[in-house]
């Protein structure tokens, strides 16, 4: 049975040739987890391009990939390598099946291929991405994007903003949530005390005010205050030295301020190979760090390494979520007896995987 749906982005970008590449690496045993959703005419072509071997149908048997067909409106519009209403409407339709089947319980986690902001604009979706549009369709009060590699994760206090906006964004409650969103996220993976670093806004992380009072006025007190609530956090460091640091071992997570503070350092050491993650949704997303990458699509050039990292994180996601349903499952053996009442205490939580990648 598919526990895991991988959405196909955008047709005029690469996401199509990553999926089937990346499913091309899989075992048929492994490929069984998997249903993937989008057109089967649009993947025929990037299986043909890709030369992945891959068959696709919608009862996933005899060795062929299950596939949730969306209709794709106007696809005869939809042009390689371009932007388009056509392609981000279609891109938007495979996310909403995605976010359906996962809410309803069919899959348990989301990989998703990349789709293009300004496409989705034109289609009259707009989001700021992925975790925007997640964060809307399943009514989520707050979303955080995490990028994890093997050497450095970063989870960022504002996301896809202008720089104008993410200095607005950059207030004590948003900081304090952000902190507490990395540390509930390391400690379901099994880590106690996550030891966490916050970076400034500022050059020098405001020099003691000289070069701005942002530290001063918001992160300091954000760091102050989630560490009396218990949290292994310190901060603000300057950016410019923070992220060499939590690479080397010092820190599990660095809390970027903005977009690009975030994402640069991940980038620079693993590129295409690093995953990204939502926080704060009632349902498992993982995806590529990049994007559609429409100056290469649709030429057979595009490399499936994060695609794959992605997938690995998912199945990861799984094994760790089956192990602590057992522990659950046993922590909720316990009754509270009343009289001749039994009342069964249960919870349970959703836990993420290991930043590692296989």
């Amino acid at each position: 049975m598919p526990q895991i749906a991988i959405t196909i982005g955008d047709p005029s970008g690469i996401g199509p040739e990553i999926v089937c590449r990346a499913l091309a690496k899989l075992s048929p045993t492994e490929r069984e987890a998997i249903l993937v959703i989008g057109r089967e005419a649009i993947l025929a072509r990037a299986n043909g391009l890709v030369r992945a071997g891959l068959h696709f149908s919608s009862h996933g048997l005899n060795n062929t990939v299950r596939l949730v067909e969306v209709d794709t409106p106007k696809l005869d519009t939809i042009r390689d390598g371009e932007i388009s209403a056509g392609g981000g409407h279609a891109a938007y339709g495979y996310v909403v099946q995605a976010v359906e089947l996962a809410l309803s319980g069919d899959v348990r986690v989301l990989v998703t291929a990349p789709l293009n902001k300004a496409a989705m604009h034109l289609a009259g979706h707009k989001y700021d991405g992925h975790t925007g549009l997640l964060q809307h369709l399943t009514k989520a009060p707050s979303s955080f994007m995490l990028l994890a590699s093997e050497q450095l994760a970063t989870i960022q206090v504002s996301t896809h903003v202008s720089l104008a906006e993410a200095i607005k964004q950059c207030r004590r409650e948003r900081i304090l949530e952000t902190i507490h969103a990395g540390n509930t996220h390391f400690r379901d993976l099994g880590v106690n005390r996550p030891r966490i670093a916050v970076a400034g806004l500022n050059p020098h992380s405001g020099e003691s005010g000289i070069f701005g009072r942002e530290e001063i006025e918001q992160i300091e007190p954000a760091v102050a205050q989630a560490r009396a609530e218990g949290v292994d956090v310190s901060g603000p460091y300057s950016a410019d030295t923070i992220f060499y640091r939590a690479a080397n071992g010092e820190f599990d997570l660095v809390v970027a301020q903005y977009h690009d503070q975030g994402i640069t350092p991940i980038k620079l050491i693993a590129f295409d190979q690093a995953v990204n993650v939502s926080l704060g949704l009632p349902i498992q997303r993982t995806s590529v760090d990049h994007g559609t990458a429409f100056d290469i699509a649709w030429k057979g050039h595009a490399h499936h390494s994060s695609m794959l990292a992605a997938i690995a994180y998912a199945r990861r996601a799984l094994r760790h979520f089956e192990k602590n349903q057992g522990r659950t499952a046993e922590a909720n053996s316990l009754r509270i007896i009343e009289g001749a009442a039994v009342t069964a205490i249960c919870c349970q939580r959703c836990i993420v995987t290991n930043i590692h990648i296989e």
